[in-house]
């Protein structure tokens, strides 16, 4: 059986003209600043990330909503699509009294404002509530990204969205405190790979830089971002790495390393989900591919697929191809069918 793919997002197009370089960019970071220093500081603003937070849509999120309250913002709620449940190894986050339920988002924001969404399908249930907010900002780093939203501050040479979220919060005066320093080093920090990943550039070492300056610590995001799983995370990785399976020959030749957790797992050891999702920080290691695919349960016969690549393979044309978007060497993509038909359809799509 083939493995059907979910329309997460239109099919992904390049990030509009009008927006795409460093002068749309520039056009566009005037236009966001003018439009929030022009709004009351009683306005109503929602602040949304994707679904399943990972470190840099909750990092950005939060500590812009910590640099709006430190405006003078009253009315700044934050939130992200069901399930709504924050990643324990996040919960030492400051500023998550900003978090609501998204039944509980405004319904007609004066300002919206979207997080590390590739795509609308991201957002879930939120996505009228921004659609009918006065103005939706969006920002994002996602190549993939078909340029929804009203202001689009998208820039794919960023290796974070917590990039373009701190541009923003220089433009509007907002001095980075240990709270706001916290948020946007874990996010940094998530989506660079710990500083390791390709699109770790000089401006990236700049901002860390500048975050440690104003009291974030990385010795402590680290251990509790990295380096702390409880013991039946262990086991349960121990269990997806012994089902992992390698074709020297897929990809071209370059390499396919996979492996997936079920349903069935997660509940043998009482974890949710989100648990899996450093799991793939193994998986890539594998020498001899340069692909490696990880399926994870995202409901009943619903799997989300993770993508990376070590360099040769352009990962985000295969999730592409598959319904999904991202990065050239990191991205995915949602399916339904068995295990077996979503492994298929990825080799088939690296042919």
């Amino acid at each position: 059986m083939t493995a059907s793919v979910t329309a997460d997002a239109e099919l992904p197009l390049p990030v509009p003209e009008d927006v795409a370089g460093p002068a749309g960019l520039d056009r566009e970071l005037e236009r966001a600043v003018a439009v929030i220093r022009g709004l009351p500081r009683d306005a109503t603003v929602l602040l949304v990330c994707h679904v399943n937070p990972d470190g840099d849509a909750l990092g950005s999120m939060l500590g812009f909503g910590l640099g709006l309250r430190q405006l003078g913002f009253t009315r700044v709620v934050a939130t992200f699509p069901e399930p709504f449940a924050v990643a324990p190894v996040f919960s030492f986050l400051p500023g998550q009294d900003l978090l609501v339920h998204p039944s509980a988002a405004p319904s007609a924001p004066d300002l919206g404002v979207s997080f590390d969404a590739a795509s609308e399908g991201r957002l879930g249930e939120l996505v009228p509530a921004l659609q009918a907010a006065a103005t939706w900002l969006v920002l994002d780093h996602h190549a993939s990204n078909p340029g929804f939203g009203g202001v689009r501050l998208i820039d794919p040479a960023a290796a974070a969205t917590s990039l373009v979220a701190a541009r923003l919060l220089d433009a509007l005066g907002v001095t980075l405190d240990r709270d706001i320093a916290t948020n946007l080093y874990v996010a940094l920090a998530t989506d660079t790979g710990s500083f390791r990943y390709d699109l770790t550039t000089e401006e990236v070492h700049r901002l860390a830089a500048r975050l440690v300056a104003a009291g974030a610590r990385p010795a402590e995001v680290a251990l509790r971002v990295f380096d702390t799983r409880p013991f039946v995370a262990v086991q349960l990785l121990a269990t997806v790495l012994a089902r992992a399976e390698l074709d020297v020959t897929a990809a071209g030749g370059a390499g396919l390393v996979t492996s997936y957790a079920t349903p069935a797992d997660l509940e043998r050891y009482g974890l949710p989900a989100h648990v899996l999702e450093s799991f793939m920080d193994v998986l890539r290691t594998t020498e001899e591919a340069d692909v490696a695919c990880l399926v994870k349960p995202a409901g009943e016969d619903r799997w989300s697929v993770s993508l990376r690549s070590r360099g040769v393979t352009d990962v985000s044309a295969v999730a592409v191809a598959l319904g999904g978007g991202g990065h050239r060497l990191a991205a995915g993509f949602t399916a339904y069918g068995s295990v077996e038909s979503v492994l298929s359809s990825v080799r088939a799509a690296l042919a």
